[in-house]
């Protein structure tokens, strides 16, 4: 098979994984950013490897893409972002304390923490999802396959139909670029 003919596949099946991605829990998402937004809750996000830039890629996106002068801006880190913390805690404890320890210093009710993990089974993101759940702050997931383990974790669980990691993350990163489009636009347009 020729190059050409395969980036045509890849592209198709990309293109067939974001046809299928629920549009009412997109705009959940959305409206839960919204409403994080208005009451000052800040916004945890977090991943291990392509989605732990994803998360980097969204918190940067809300921390600065979706700012509109004169308008309250979103209180949004990536967890995924502080590697002597992470280091220190998955030195001194597990790997897979790496984001709910952090998580404990900072969460409080009404918060949103957001779990990117294409498998849904990621043993840290599952942590900090319960200890998320457990401090009363709402949760949200972006995954792949069937959702995982993190479909049971979360109040809004958008997943990603694939059992293509590349192509999942692909699709997390569109969505990621979709979202805080349309957050920019409807914060553009408050009075």
């Amino acid at each position: 098979m020729k190059s050409g003919a395969y980036l045509d596949g890849y592209l198709e099946e990309l293109k067939g994984s974001l046809d299928s991605v629920s549009r009412e829990e997109f705009e959940e998402i959305a409206e839960a950013l919204l409403q994080a937004r208005r009451r000052g809750s800040q916004v945890f996000i977090m991943g291990n490897g392509g989605s732990a830039s994803t998360a980097s890629h969204m918190a940067c996106d809300l921390g600065k893409g979706c700012n509109v002068e004169g308008k309250k801006r979103f209180r949004a880190i990536s967890l995924s972002d502080n590697i002597p913390l992470m280091t220190a805690w998955g030195n001194d404890t597990s790997y897979d304390n790496i984001f709910s320890e952090q998580l404990e210093n900072h969460v409080q009710e009404g918060d949103l923490v957001i779990g990117i993990s294409g498998s849904g089974n990621s043993p840290n993101v599952l942590n900090a999802l319960k200890l998320a759940r457990k401090k009363k702050a709402k949760t949200i997931g972006l995954t792949g396959f069937k959702g995982g383990k993190m479909k049971d974790l979360c109040d809004i669980c958008l997943i990603v139909p694939s059992d293509n990691m590349q192509r999942i993350e692909d699709a997390h990163l569109i969505i990621e670029h979709a979202l805080s489009l349309y957050l920019k636009e409807k914060i553009t347009e408050e009075v």
